[in-house]
């Protein structure tokens, strides 16, 4: 299902000059648009739009232990709580964990890479409000972690 993730301000790279009203249209694990929130509306006018208070940018790297929890999936559900999609995969040691974050479809990447909403992209994004707490997470398109 398509759908119009829009907010106060988008960010196509974490130092990338702010998007006023702006939108990410995610189609299966892919980004389908970025831009102005009517303008991708427009593009996809049957698409349902989710709307977030503060900014929507890049999904992140967790790029340190991964935190304490009972289970390897609680360890994955943490650090896709703090708007973290990837992690290093020395921080991954272990089957169950590797397991954990591939069912989550958390990247296990060896070492850093550019974070960036593009086209075609995969869907990975994450909202924060403006104390930079995480408020959403969507991870090759789903919605893995919402506040409440």
């Amino acid at each position: 299902m398509l759908t119009i993730h829009a907010a106060d301000e988008v960010r196509t790279a974490r130092d990338a000059e702010p998007l006023k009203d702006g939108a990410v249209a995610v189609d299966g694990n892919r980004i389908a648009a970025v831009g102005p929130l009517a303008q991708v509306r427009g593009r996809f006018p049957q698409a349902r739009v989710r709307s977030w208070p503060g900014v929507l940018e890049p999904g992140r790297l967790h790029e340190g232990p991964l935190p304490d929890a009972p289970s390897p999936r609680e360890r994955i559900h943490a650090v896709l709580k703090s708007g973290a999609v990837a992690i290093l995969a020395r921080y991954a040691d272990s089957p169950e964990l590797r397991a954990a974050a591939e069912r989550n479809d958390v990247l296990v990447l060896p070492g850093a890479r550019p974070e960036a909403l593009v086209e075609s992209g995969r869907a990975d994004l994450a909202v924060f409000d403006e104390t930079g707490a995480c408020i959403a997470t969507v991870c090759a398109g789903r919605l893995v972690h919402r506040r409440r």
